[in-house]
């Protein structure tokens, strides 16, 4: 075996005269001595650190102290519910120190934010983009924003009734998915697409219309129908046909009426832009699609159900954190109370189409013009807590 003598020099070495080399070994901390700190630690920072002067209300100054400080917070109460408990619930605004409980707040806090937090009241509106109508086009990839290109056809000219041979016994007729009808006014189309993307844009989100599979998550090979328990229902021909007459009109800048519009307490929402019909397809639920298990501890409030498997390990979600369309933005009911479930106007229905699992999102009665969207974020299993939902 070939060795190394220190005392010889490499050809390296003798090129570089400015180089040095290492004699001996780092310097070891015994056991028992705890090596120096970089930092002060916070008791040796509070015994050096001045009272702060706060200014009283007759003009005079007054001392606080760290009791004084102790006091000052120690009965703050939620300004929602009015309770001071669970504490460790409870946000201080930095700017006017107002509590607020992470669950009373609209739309809800999930995690204690980090850095610096401000109320509703001092906290400044999120910015939105105002986006050319060339911007739209290439942000929606559309390929031709005419008008005539839509296919101007009425719900009712969708169905075509065959007459049959009917028995004497009456059987249930099964009901056909129907297309969304496009706004007619180019400008009113122009302004719904605006604030779909100016709603994308500020929560950095890039527009898609399907499933995407990124490297690193679930492959597109582990979205089966087969794997799922109990099976999948199969979308019939003649509702595919309508799933791809909706894509086509996407194509050409036709989307349904809808709206995205932002609310103090519930965030982003959704909102008819003109009447929708019962049984209308409003749309597909896009995003990533990832295994459940990895997304176990993320605080995304619109993880949907894509598969859910015998083996719990191969589960699929859809999260919509980088892509995503308007299904992001419809909002969940409170299935707790009655109100709550009668502001239902739509749901998502899992279907197995081309032997993949897609969700869509279908009108269950009809929907007026103003009248925001709602569906059950508990449509498949009761898991998520919705009893804090408006």
């Amino acid at each position: 075996m070939a060795t190394w003598n220190a005392t010889s020099s490499s050809p390296s070495a003798a090129s570089s005269p400015t180089s040095t080399r290492r004699t001996e070994a780092p310097r070891r901390w015994p056991s028992s001595e705890s090596p120096p700190r970089k930092m002060r630690s916070i008791a040796e920072i509070m015994a050096v650190t001045a009272p702060v002067v706060d200014q009283a209300q007759d003009g005079g100054d007054v001392t606080v102290t760290r009791g004084d400080v102790v006091d000052r917070y120690g009965d703050v109460a939620c300004e929602k519910c009015g309770s001071g408990e669970r504490g460790d619930e409870l946000l201080l605004c930095d700017i006017c120190d107002r509590g607020f409980h992470m669950r009373c707040l609209r739309p809800i806090v999930v995690r204690v934010p980090i850095g610096q937090w401000l109320c509703v009241d001092c906290s400044d509106p999120l910015p939105v983009r105002c986006l050319s109508q060339r911007k739209i086009m290439h942000f929606f990839r559309i390929e031709k924003f005419d008008v005539t290109e839509i296919p101007e056809l009425s719900q009712e000219e969708t169905i075509k009734h065959k007459r049959k041979s009917r028995p004497l016994t009456l059987t249930k007729r099964r009901r056909r998915l129907l297309p969304f009808v496009p706004s007619k006014d180019p400008n009113q189309r122009d302004a719904q697409l605006r604030t779909l993307a100016s709603a994308l844009t500020t929560l950095k989100m890039k527009y898609s219309n399907e499933l995407t599979y990124i490297p690193g998550m679930a492959p597109r090979s582990a979205n089966q129908s087969m794997f799922e328990i109990g099976g999948v229902q199969v979308l019939p021909k003649e509702d595919i046909e309508t799933l791809e007459q909706c894509r086509a009109m996407h194509r050409v800048g036709g989307y349904p009426p809808l709206v995205v519009v932002e609310d103090q307490f519930q965030g982003f929402t959704v909102e008819a832009d003109g009447p929708i019909k019962d049984l209308t397809l409003i749309a597909e639920y896009a995003g990533d699609v990832d295994y459940l298990k990895n997304r176990a501890k993320d605080d995304c409030d619109s993880i949907m159900t894509l598969l859910l498997s015998e083996d719990p390990s191969q589960s699929l979600v859809i999260c919509p954190d980088k892509y995503g369309n308007i299904s992001r933005f419809v909002s969940g009911i409170n299935n707790h109370n009655r109100y709550g479930k009668k502001m239902q106007n739509c749901k998502c229905v899992r279907y197995s189409i081309n032997g993949e699992v897609r969700v869509l999102i279908v009108a269950t009665r009809d929907i007026s013009k103003g009248e925001r969207l709602y569906y059950d974020y508990n449509g498949y299993e009761h898991a998520y807590p919705t009893h804090h939902f408006l």
